[in-house]
């Protein structure tokens, strides 16, 4: 994952708040069950988002201890203890930052370098689940063919990746996916990706690498392409966000779902303002004095 997905802190109760940095240091201790220690240098914040939206849409519960971690090893921390569901999304987060790597390395990013960090995790989630790594193998080959035909198309560019997603999702809830489980995640996945075409946006001009929204609009810096096209690129964005509100008024939760809901309705939103705009989200960035 890239760790674009957080919740708009000033709307999160902070019952939520202390269930999403527990959900996070859960999710720490779960890559280190499935994929080894190095991996949990990938852990991101999208990972806490993921657990806690699978573990309640598959109805099953978090048990929630303090624990003392590594990082922490004085005061004992909330974190959500490991289970089979968090163990699988750790494996499924070792073989995406594995394959991002190996993606930096072939666009000759230095990055690319620490792939090896994650090989022999990703070997364990090859081992643990052959069919998640298929998953993930194979949509981002299709992934890297439709980049390397250089598409210019955003449907086409973004479809791989919200396929992955589709299909991750399938797998990760088994009997308790339907068309509007796998409709989120297949949203998830596409906002994941313009996301990250946004936020690449100069530095892949720069480098002479493949930006989708850079084909599409053929300007040289982000905020021209904003400026000349903003209106479509809000269109497309705003059509991702009704769609997610309408899953997720379809989907079936079996807890309280106050911490997803102001994630994919206020924080995914709030993002897509601040790489679209800066932080200000008026069309500039603040300047520092």
């Amino acid at each position: 994952m890239f760790g674009y997905i957080h919740p708009e802190r000033p709307h999160l109760f902070v019952k939520d708040e202390m269930l999403y940095k527990a959900m996070y240091c859960g999710m720490c201790k779960s890559i280190r069950e499935g994929s080894g220690q190095l991996a949990r240098t990938a852990l991101t914040y999208d990972m806490a988002f993921m657990s806690a939206l699978v573990h309640n849409l598959k109805n099953v519960d978090v048990v929630v201890k303090k624990r003392r971690c590594a990082l922490h090893p004085l005061k004992r921390r909330y974190m959500a203890l490991p289970d089979e569901t968090s163990v699988l999304l750790g494996c499924i987060n070792t073989a995406l930052a594995y394959y991002k790597l190996l993606d930096d390395r072939a666009d000759g990013d230095k990055r690319g370098l620490l792939a090896f960090l994650y090989r022999r995790g990703y070997k364990k989630t090859l081992k643990r689940h052959p069919e998640a790594a298929r998953i993930i193998e194979e949509q981002l080959a299709r992934q890297s063919e439709v980049e390397g035909r250089n598409s210019a198309v955003i449907d086409e560019a973004c479809e791989p990746t919200a396929a992955m997603m589709k299909k991750l999702s399938s797998y990760i809830l088994g009997d308790k996916a339907d068309e509007h489980t796998e409709g989120l995640f297949y949203d998830i996945g596409k906002w994941i990706y313009l996301a990250d075409a946004l936020d690449d946006y100069d530095k892949d001009v720069k480098k002479g690498r493949y930006n989708v929204l850079y084909n599409a609009y053929k300007l040289p810096e982000k905020s021209q392409a904003v400026a000349a096209n903003g209106e479509e690129i809000n269109f497309i964005f705003n059509s991702l966000f009704a769609d997610m509100r309408v899953r997720l008024a379809s989907v079936k939760f079996y807890f309280n779902h106050d911490l997803t809901d102001n994630i994919i309705l206020l924080g995914i939103p709030a993002k897509t303002r601040a790489l679209v705009y800066g932080r200000c989200g008026e069309g500039k960035r603040e300047q520092k004095d």
